[in-house]
């Protein structure tokens, strides 16, 4: 609450301030006013807002889409769980200092998935079908491909090199 009164108060206290000595009155009033206006300014959208259609007639009542739930709580309380099982996967090898390839690709596993359905409800949220059809398309099988692409690179990485949990110690250590 106090940062957001803060540059009112000072913008009070330096229009006083000039008000009480007109020799200096020019560069508070200048700074004041530069400054106000920086703060008044009107928001400027980067995108343009999408096509604005409205189907069908006022008295008709909102779609409501089917329910699934796969796209519901279940989808929810599997993010959670992805999310929550990193945690302890992320400590376990630097903790009991051994490094298990299984618990390795485990590890590599559930970031890629957890990666996937974070990007993946991104989209979700900040794209709509009903607005943006074939970007949202478009979007949803780059972040497939891209996954795909990261889920290789982890595996050629933990075959052919290192490891991640490896790689991580050495940079650590470095």
């Amino acid at each position: 609450m106090a940062s957001i009164i803060r540059p009112a108060l000072l913008r009070q206290t330096a229009m006083a301030a000039a008000a009480a000595r007109p020799a200096m009155r020019s560069a508070f009033v200048r700074d004041a006013v530069r400054v106000s206006a920086f703060h008044a300014s009107s928001r400027k959208n980067l995108l343009p807002p999408g096509p604005q259609v409205i189907q069908g007639t006022v008295n008709d009542p909102a779609p409501v889409p089917p329910t699934s739930p796969s796209h519901g709580s279940y989808h929810w309380t599997f993010d959670r769980l992805i999310a929550g099982s990193l945690i302890p996967l992320a400590v376990a090898p630097f903790a009991a200092g051994s490094l298990n390839p299984v618990m390795d690709a485990t590890l590599c596993s559930l970031l890629v998935i957890h990666s996937h359905t974070g990007f993946q409800n991104i989209l979700i949220d900040y794209v709509p079908t009903g607005r943006y059809p074939k970007a949202r398309k478009s979007l949803m099988w780059a972040l497939n491909g891209a996954t795909v692409l990261v889920a290789i690179g982890l595996y050629e990485f933990e075959t052919n090199d290192v490891g991640v949990t490896e790689a991580i110690k050495r940079v650590w250590k470095a």
